[in-house]
């Protein structure tokens, strides 16, 4: 999460919210995503890799393979550089990256510097939305070019597949001690291929509210028909992978 934004953090009102309340995600997307990895070597890059759920997982899917977390939300990487620095094995195996990969590139250089010139693998879990159509055709260029034999891409696309609008609806109910958090999102079109989530996350104390943050930010939608067309662009091939409801997909090479 956080991945491909501007200047701006999409996350910095929201941040100490969210790792806790996307954790109960994980529960699902953890063993499809070890299933993905099956195989794979390093190094492996975690793109928006938000607080480092997905982090633990490709840690534990590639043994001692490298791995590079970019995530460029400050609020969200320190909960990332916390969970790093706590585990010994994480911390002598992860790289965390402050930088916003697939902008605007240099014009002496199509592709990021700082990632490895040969890449086992790249994760992109939940993040996908923050790439327009020009960052997602070097990101696909970037595998295209980078990945080595048996190398891959995972990343799901979550909801809505296409510019429509998403009713107000709440995702996350959790409790820590005496307080509540609750989170809440809905979502409205924005222009072609683009729609706007608006956030609320509500903080009870014995259940009487003491708090209320609000965020938005744009998401670019992508379903699997426009994903099979980008990536076969550039020789990948994109399949889906893991139960049908997670929306998740593993890039590859296309033979040949």
């Amino acid at each position: 999460m956080g991945e491909g934004m501007g200047v701006a953090d999409a996350y910095e009102r929201s941040a100490e919210f969210l790792d806790v309340m996307i954790a109960p995600a994980w529960a699902a997307l953890g063993p499809a995503l070890a299933r993905a990895l099956r195989g794979v070597t390093g190094p492996v890059v975690d793109v928006g890799a938000g607080g480092g759920h997905g982090t633990r997982v490709i840690a534990d899917a590639v043994p001692g393979a490298p791995i590079v977390a970019v995530e460029p939300s400050p609020g969200l990487r320190a909960a990332l550089l916390a969970r790093v620095c706590e585990d010994a094995g994480l911390r002598d195996r992860v790289t965390v990256l402050p930088e916003r990969l697939f902008g605007p590139p240099p014009p002496d250089r199509p592709d990021d510097p700082t990632l490895p010139d040969r890449l086992g693998a790249v994760v992109l879990m939940n993040v996908i939305g923050h790439f327009d159509a020009a960052a997602r055709d070097r990101l696909w260029r970037l595998l295209a070019d980078r990945l080595v034999p048996g190398g891959r891409a995972v990343l799901n696309l979550p909801p809505p597949a296409q510019p429509v609008a998403v009713p107000l609806t709440r995702f996350c109910d959790i409790r820590a001690g005496r307080r509540r958090y609750e989170g809440w999102g809905r979502a409205e079109p924005a222009g072609p291929g683009l729609v706007t989530w608006h956030m609320t996350y509500r903080t009870f104390d014995a259940d009487r509210p003491v708090g209320e943050v609000t965020a938005s930010y744009d998401w670019w939608v992508l379903d699997q028909k426009r994903l099979e067309a980008e990536t076969g662009e550039h020789g990948l091939l994109a399949s889906g992978t893991g139960p049908v409801e997670l929306g998740m997909y593993v890039i590859q090479r296309a033979a040949g």
